[in-house]
């Protein structure tokens, strides 16, 4: 059945266009699948039940992995079974009846203009890493990007004299997302000398770049991002979707529609941008009751 697993993850990447990182997210759960299946016997795709599938949900929650986790596990099962149905290979999808598990709903955590406000403060702007840093920190919550669109973000993707950054977001998705001024004041800077010495003479296609002149990690930015909130002393997890977090519904709160929200963030579905509006509501409720003489 491996073999079929890589002719499926082979069918995601051209006919597709997943991004990598959704690839190795199929690949690596779904050979855990596998491997769980040869170890009670079963290497033909026509021998998996239900039950399997069931025991398997089961058996990565005993692991102690979370429901939205085992949710993913499920959707992948799903569309690798489906797609040796629609190929042939299997009379039945085993997984299309069972339920994936409820999930709570949870509002994502922001930061509040004032952290924000901190958070960009912290690079020291008089060296080379630090502009770059700050250039980073305000390209991110100026445009709302991603952490892997920002660290794969080409220089000829940037067109800061008409103020938009063209983006390719999950399945290779491209959208066009406005750059405030502020950011396109650091990114000039960051362009003008700190790229230059970062690059020591090299060259490259990407905007952001490490000291030895590589295109840096979603792993270096988390880093990066993380050390400046606990300088800048705010208590909250620190993260690059953090800042997405908050560019969202600051945008909601300033009185921006969703579905100019939902193109600029690159949702797919505007129901997954809807949860902005439930941060929003729970912020203007404590307002409200901090406020209020009745409150």
């Amino acid at each position: 059945m491996h073999l079929l697993l890589d002719r499926f993850l082979n069918y995601l990447v051209v006919e597709k266009g997943l991004s990598a990182n959704t690839i190795e997210a199929y690949s690596h759960g779904l050979n855990r699948f596998l491997n769980r299946l040869r170890e009670k016997g079963i290497e033909e795709a026509g021998r998996i039940s239900k039950l399997d599938i069931r025991e398997f949900l089961v058996f990565l929650k005993k692991k102690g992995l979370s429901s939205r986790t085992v949710a993913r596990n499920l959707v992948s099962i799903r569309t690798f079974l489906r797609f040796l149905t629609e190929e042939g290979l299997l009379r039945v999808n085993p997984a299309e009846e069972i339920d994936s598990p409820k999930l709570a709903k949870t509002l994502p955590e922001i930061l509040s203009l004032e952290e924000v406000e901190d958070l960009l403060e912290q690079p020291d702007s008089h060296t080379t890493r630090g502009i770059r840093d700050r250039s980073m920190l305000e390209m991110l919550y100026a445009t709302g990007m991603r952490v892997s669109e920002l660290v794969r973000l080409q220089i000829n993707h940037v067109r800061l004299e008409a103020g938009y950054v063209l983006l390719f977001g999950k399945g290779s998705k491209e959208r066009i997302v406005p750059i405030g001024i502020e950011a396109v004041t650091w990114i000039e800077r960051y362009m003008k000398g700190s790229r230059e010495s970062l690059l020591k003479k090299r060259e490259s296609p990407y905007l952001y770049v490490n000291r030895s002149g590589r295109p840096m990690s979603r792993q270096q930015f988390w880093k990066i991002i993380k050390a400046y909130g606990r300088k800048a002393g705010i208590r909250k997890r620190i993260s690059p979707h953090l800042l997405r977090h908050s560019f969202a519904s600051h945008l909601l709160e300033k009185g921006a529609d969703l579905r100019s929200v939902q193109l600029m963030l690159g949702h797919s579905d505007i129901s997954t941008t809807q949860i902005y509006t439930h941060v929003t509501g729970e912020r203007l409720k404590k307002i409200h009751q901090r406020y209020h003489p009745r409150g």
